[in-house]
């Protein structure tokens, strides 16, 4: 066992390693794309400071800021996503699915109608209709809701009662605050600079330690609430405080770029395949969300020449093929183990 044990340990090493280096490489890419292209060396040259000054204005004002919100904002969706797949013991248990981005993405359309496009304004709506989500979500749940798929089962309800109740207010909003919402709505990283970038690596910074912390408490959790008992665990509290900062990290994403599907929901999947541990391998899947987000950024600005795609877009395309290979895979496990039965 401790032979099997510490080669998984090497093999999330690697793993691990080989996602920094690949983010490191797409934001240099991501940094060189634009109107004014840049090779790679004339990137790093720039980041550097060896650059000329119109090359250090083009990446520090314009392009690396996009590339870091990239980098922060997919590690916030793949925490969330990792938490609330482990509280729900679901692989679908991600808030695309079961309706806290659709909160967040209703609270920031429903904020854009009635006050305008205002950066702060926006992303205290999404915060808000997040955090109101999980409250709304919560109280249907009932006292030991959130130890069940009964949380899967109302958050996709209400998921879907929200998208409606945004799509109704598209319908009642002036041409120009529906045109603003629907691009904020499909999850969009252009125009995002300093002012974007800090305050959510504020908040995740203070939000992300916080589930580091308590990585094996929520280890246990996904073993089961008999085991995590067993070994001290307060359940009940700890998926609160877990639920909570799940809400939260998924809340200041949304606010941030808007809803960017798929992330949550793969991310902490393709990372257990990738490290074959255990658990939520939450830094793994943080990695591999700001690998993801980074990706689709620099996918969407080099796919078309004629017009540039949305990351949301991207992600969504991505995320389809994703749901597909997953419902393929499950089938063939399915055989498998009705063959060996």
């Amino acid at each position: 066992m401790s032979a099997v044990r510490k080669r998984m340990e090497r093999r999330a090493v690697v793993v691990v390693a080989a996602l920094v280096l690949v983010t490191a490489a797409l934001a240099v890419l991501s940094i060189g794309t634009g109107e004014y292209p840049m090779s790679f060396g004339d990137v790093l040259a720039t980041l550097a400071g060896q650059g000329s000054k119109f090359d250090y204005l083009v990446v520090t004002e314009q392009r690396l800021p996009r590339v870091l919100v990239a980098i922060v904002v997919g590690i916030a969706l793949a925490l969330s996503g990792a938490v609330f797949q482990t509280l729900s013991r679901n692989p679908l248990g991600s808030p695309d699915i079961i309706g806290f981005t659709a909160g967040s993405a209703t609270g920031g359309v429903a904020t854009i109608i009635v006050f305008g496009a205002g950066t702060v304004t926006v992303a205290f709506g999404a915060i808000v209709g997040g955090l109101l989500t999980a409250v709304l979500v919560t109280a249907l749940c009932g006292r030991r809701g959130l130890r069940s798929d009964r949380l899967v089962l109302v958050g996709v309800g209400i998921g879907t009662v929200l998208i409606g109740i945004s799509a109704y207010l598209l319908t009642r909003a002036t041409a120009e605050s529906a045109a603003q919402a629907v691009t904020w709505q499909v999850g969009n990283l252009a125009g995002r600079d300093w002012r974007y970038l800090v305050p959510i690596v504020v908040a995740v910074a203070l939000l992300a330690p916080v589930v580091f912390a308590y990585a094996k408490p929520l280890r246990m959790l996904e073993m089961g609430d008999d085991v995590a008992i067993g070994i001290g665990v307060d359940v009940d509290r700890m998926r609160r405080l877990l639920f909570v900062l799940a809400v939260a990290l998924v809340a200041v994403a949304v606010a941030t770029a808007g809803p960017i599907p798929f992330v949550a929901l793969a991310a902490p999947q393709i990372a257990k395949r990738l490290t074959r541990r255990p658990g939520p391998n939450l830094l793994t899947a943080a990695l591999l969300g700001a690998a993801l987000v980074v990706a689709s950024d620099y996918l969407g600005q080099r796919l078309l020449e004629s017009s540039l795609l949305p990351v949301g877009v991207v992600t969504s395309a991505l995320g389809g093929a994703y749901l597909a290979w997953f419902l393929v895979l499950g089938r063939r496990t399915k055989r498998q183990t009705l063959a060996r039965a």
